[in-house]
């Protein structure tokens, strides 16, 4: 009898195995197989295409400390996942609040929101430059924005807006953040409607305002849901990429670079695989290490 359970139970454990294995093959080869031979290859001065790897120890990990223009990557790159964190998210959360009360339209204000993110980046790069364009044709500038700014009367205030390196950074994270706002919307709002609404009710027979409802029964109930939000904003934006290329090529190299379009640029111009290689590396843990800071912070807020 006790055999036949085993069997049974084994049966069981095989055929679950034998449907997660396509996924866990495709996950292994295109995941973890390169995470180890990427890792392999940062000890490495390779050139991409001969066979010959020559080891050179930490050698590119240490040119990489002294790489003031990766560390100038970084920092734009956490510029621009600043501006998704607090406009991107505050906006999200402010939409989603709006769209979770009895309002009219409110479905088609869901869709609505949720169509820049599902738009091609290469597409609503393409659309942001020509919007933003500061060229001028028969006296007239084609730029939208800027043809809209000489039409009001604000000369004053067209601009070379990807091509000036003190705005083509912000105008990046703007439009990142417009394009990445309906992900933290639609998880904001899934969010809201698990509330229980007697929360709400008991909280307004207490007399309680809009802004004691918001800060003590709303956010205190969000905060898993917000974390998650904040650590998928964080991560998205730090590898913010082709929405830079469609926008401004690589032009503005030093003020617009992110540590992709860095480890592009170390495997294309210079041929250096291996430096891209130790790129990568201290790149991924850097977005583990800020992955497991913010789930000690999830974490911590659920015990409390």
């Amino acid at each position: 009898m006790i055999s036949n359970k085993r069997l049974t139970a084994t049966k069981s454990n095989a055929q679950s195995f034998a449907f997660a294995l396509p996924a866990i093959a495709i996950f292994s080869v295109f995941y973890i197989y390169p995470f180890f031979d990427i890792f392999r290859l940062s000890f490495h001065q390779w050139n991409g295409i001969s066979s010959q790897k020559i080891f050179v120890g930490f050698e590119n990990f240490s040119d990489l400390m002294q790489d003031g223009i990766w560390w100038k990557s970084m920092w734009n790159a956490g510029f621009i996942t600043l501006v998704a964190l607090t406009f991107q998210n505050c906006l999200a959360f402010a939409l989603a609040l709006a769209c979770d009360r009895e309002i009219r339209l409110k479905r088609f204000y869901r869709v609505l929101f949720f169509i820049p993110p599902v738009l091609s980046e290469i597409v609503v790069g393409l659309i942001w430059s020509w919007i933003l364009y500061s060229g001028m044709q028969n006296g007239q500038h084609i730029g939208l924005f800027n043809h809209f700014l000489d039409k009001i009367g604000l000369h004053h205030l067209v601009n070379n807006w990807l091509s000036d390196p003190k705005t083509a950074l912000p105008c990046i994270a703007i439009v990142h953040s417009w394009k990445g706002f309906g992900w933290g919307f639609i998880m904001l709002l899934a969010g809201l409607q698990t509330i229980d609404r007697q929360l709400y009710e008991a909280a307004k027979v207490d007399g309680a305002g809009w802004w004691s409802v918001l800060k003590n029964v709303t956010i205190p109930m969000m905060v898993p849901v917000i974390l998650v939000v904040v650590i998928l904003t964080v991560l998205g934006s730090m590898q913010a990429f082709v929405l830079i290329l469609s926008m401004v090529g690589q032009g503005l190299v030093y003020h617009t670079d992110v540590p992709v379009t860095r480890i592009l640029s170390a495997m294309t111009g210079t041929n250096r695989f291996g430096y891209a290689c130790s790129m990568g590396v201290v790149f991924g843990l850097i977005l583990v290490g800020v992955s497991l800071g913010f789930k000690m912070i999830s974490d911590r807020t659920k015990q409390a």
